[in-house]
C-alpha cells in the first residue's frame, strides 16, 4: 500500500545533495474503484505527515507521520501516528530516494513522483507545534507536551494539518487540514479534509493569531462554532 510510501517520500529531506524538501508536496493516484486520490505531504525540520483524500469531495481515506531523519539518499521515519494501521506506530522505516531537479522526487523502487507546492515560505507559522495550553475564564491553562496524547499541526508556506494521537495507546483521533494565509495578524484555515466530518470541507475559518514568546497564541471560533483561545508552542 501506497500510504507508507508516501508518508517516507516526503522525508526525502531537506539536505541530500543540497536540495530541501522543507514545504509541501503532493501526488494523485488512481484507486482500484477508479477514484482520483490526490495525497498531500508536509514537513517541517525533524517532523512530517502525509494523507490520502478524494480528489473529488475531499473524503478522507488515511493520514501518517512523526520524526524523520536522513543520511544520505537513506531516510528513516519513526511513525508516532498511523490512521490506517496502528501497529506501524513506534516503529522505524527506512528507503532511499531520487530527486529530479528541485521540484520532483521519488521514493526508489516506486512510480509515485511528487510535486512540490511550496518550500516553506511565506511561512510565518511555518513548522511543527504541539498545543500547550489554552484559555479559560481569563488564565491560561498550560498542557504538559511531553505526555503520549498529543494534538500537533504541521505547517508549510501554505498548508495545514493538525493531528490528534496518542503515542502509548496508538490510538489516532483525528485530522483535518488544507491550505491557510496568515494576513494582517488573521490567520485563516481553508479546509479540504476533515476526518471526524466531511461536511466541513470547503469551510473557511478566520483567527486572530500572534507570537508572544515564541508561542503561538490562537483565537476565534472553532469549526462548530464555539469560542476558543489556544496555545501552541513549537515542536523541537
Amino acid at each position: 500500500m501506497k500510504v507508507i510510501t508516501s508518508i517516507f517520500f516526503y522525508l526525502l529531506v531537506q539536505v541530500v545533495l543540497g536540495q530541501s524538501l522543507v514545504g509541501a508536496w503532493e501526488w494523485t493516484e488512481v484507486s482500484a474503484e477508479g477514484q482520483e486520490i490526490r495525497a498531500v505531504v508536509s514537513f517541517s525540520e525533524k517532523y512530517q505527515s502525509v494523507t490520502r483524500f478524494s480528489a473529488k469531495d475531499g473524503a478522507f481515506i488515511d493520514t501518517n507521520g512523526g520524526l524523520w531523519s536522513i543520511d544520505g539518499k537513506r531516510v528513516t521515519e519513526r511513525v508516532e501516528f498511523n490512521s490506517a494501521d496502528s501497529s506501524r506506530v513506534g516503529t522505524s522505516i527506512s528507503f532511499d530516494i531520487e530527486w529530479d531537479g528541485d521540484d520532483k522526487v521519488r521514493i526508489v523502487g516506486q512510480e509515485v513522483w511528487m510535486n512540490r507546492i511550496d518550500s516553506g515560505e511565506p511561512g510565518n507559522l511555518q513548522g511543527a507545534w504541539l498545543m500547550s495550553g489554552r484559555k479559560r475564564d481569563g488564565e491560561i491553562q498550560e498542557r504538559d507536551t511531553t505526555r503520549s496524547r498529543k494534538t500537533m499541526k504541521i505547517l508549510s508556506g501554505t498548508r495545514f494539518q493538525w493531528i490528534a494521537y496518542d503515542t502509548q495507546t496508538k490510538q489516532f483521533k483525528g485530522t483535518g487540514g488544507g491550505t491557510y494565509t496568515t494576513v494582517d495578524g488573521k490567520y485563516t484555515e481553508n479546509i479540504e479534509f476533515f476526518s471526524r466530518d466531511n461536511n466541513r470541507v470547503g469551510a473557511s475559518l478566520e483567527f486572530n493569531y500572534e507570537l508572544v514568546d515564541g508561542k503561538w497564541h490562537h483565537s476565534g471560533k472553532s469549526s462548530k462554532g464555539k469560542p476558543l483561545y489556544e496555545v501552541w508552542s513549537k515542536r523541537r
